[in-house]
């Protein structure tokens, strides 16, 4: 049986170009990205997903795919979906910062440990506070929630030759500093608490010159630096969940949804 050149190649641009967006989502969103998953597994899941949804899609423009309109609108679909992967990366990022701080502050920063997802050394209480993020967004269902606003965004932001100079990338630089306020919020209470018991030492030691301040002074910082995890750790999800809003926001700016 002969099929026409241009059923085929509509066929091919009605999967090869919606599987490019979903496939640059699952390759750059947080957890689905680690090193530790096979690169194969992921395209399995993407080719999967992309074929379940592809009948539900609009049609795809009428554009030769291997021409220089096809090759851009192919790149079109692939920054898109890096886009809504690396905001899903930033809001676990948020909270391995904090955990950096908090490290830092309580001397727990000399313990590294090997961050799967970056395949970089992080202070072990930042490992921490990225273990918990993940969980909870697991338990959020946030990977299916993201590749359900991904499936959507076909409506909002249809393939073609524009898509890219309808992004909101500007709310993408303005998460950044959502990133940092919020690892700043959450990791304040511990900051000021470690700076009183650092106070107080120098107040003993400008008291009492002959004690050892670095023999006391470690062992007690970190001592109360895992006693203050352990009180503030009842806050996560409360932080987590106003970030994981501001987070949801900010994908429906980048694909024009209303959410």
């Amino acid at each position: 049986m002969e099929m026409p050149l241009d059923v085929v190649m509509d066929f091919l641009a009605g999967l090869l170009w919606p599987l490019a967006r979903i496939s640059s989502t699952l390759a750059s969103m947080t957890l689905l990205s680690s090193q530790n998953l096979s690169m194969r597994v992921r395209m399995g899941l993407a080719v999967a997903i992309t074929v379940a949804v592809q009948p539900i899609l609009p049609p795809m423009p009428d554009v030769d795919m291997f021409s220089l309109g096809g090759m851009i609108i192919t790149m079109q679909e692939m920054l898109i979906g890096f886009s809504v992967g690396i905001a899903s990366q930033l809001l676990i990022a948020s909270f391995v910062l904090a955990g950096q701080i908090i490290g830092m502050q309580t001397s727990l920063g000399f313990a590294n440990m090997v961050d799967p997802i970056n395949g970089q050394q992080v202070p072990a209480v930042g490992q921490f506070y990225l273990l918990l993020a993940s969980l909870v967004f697991l338990s959020f269902d946030g990977h299916i929630a993201l590749i359900y606003m991904v499936v959507q965004s076909f409506n909002s932001l249809p393939v073609g030759l524009t898509s890219m100079s309808e992004v909101n990338y500007s709310a993408m630089v303005e998460w950044g500093g959502w990133m940092y306020t919020m690892a700043l919020s959450m990791s304040l209470s511990a900051v000021v608490a470690l700076l009183l018991i650092n106070f107080s030492f120098g107040v003993m030691t400008r008291a009492a010159p002959q004690l050892n301040i670095f023999a006391i002074g470690f062992p007690i910082t970190m001592l109360s630096g895992l006693l203050i995890i352990w009180l503030t750790v009842g806050n996560f999800v409360e932080h987590f969940e106003r970030q994981w809003i501001r987070h949801i926001d900010l994908v429906c700016d980048l694909l024009l949804m209303s959410c």
